[in-house]
């Protein structure tokens, strides 16, 4: 399961689109990340190609088992890491962004011992 973070990225943009919404077109991912419709084009074709989504004929994306195992994953780094910074006091939106950067670089073993922090101490 060997991706890149711009990937990692789509995946996990995908997977939040998908939980506040029914349905998920590359517009939709256009609009929520700001990026041009061809560099989404670019991603969503990649991410078919390496069969991490899957695109109906009406342009419909469905994460397959590998996509969501790895948007899950970074969704759930970047929510951990996002309350671990704002509970040590760094300001919200700059724990999001740096969450955002962490996410794609920590190791498992890292992440996990973090996970069994934060656990033992909520």
């Amino acid at each position: 399961m060997i991706t890149n973070e711009s990937a990692e990225m789509y995946l996990e943009n995908i997977l939040i689109l998908k939980e506040n919404q029914s349905e998920v077109r590359a517009v939709d991912i256009v609009r929520y990340t700001g990026y041009t419709k061809p560099s989404i084009s670019r991603g969503v074709s990649l991410l078919k190609k390496n069969h991490h989504i899957e695109v109906d004929v009406n342009g419909y994306i469905t994460l397959t088992d590998s996509g969501m195992a790895i948007a899950s994953k970074i969704l759930e780094r970047h929510q951990l890491l996002t309350q671990f910074l704002v509970h040590i006091g760094v300001d919200p939106k700059i724990a999001a962004d740096d969450a955002c950067k962490i996410e794609h670089v920590i190791s498992d073993e890292s992440f996990e011992k973090m996970k069994e922090h934060a656990l033992k101490h909520e």
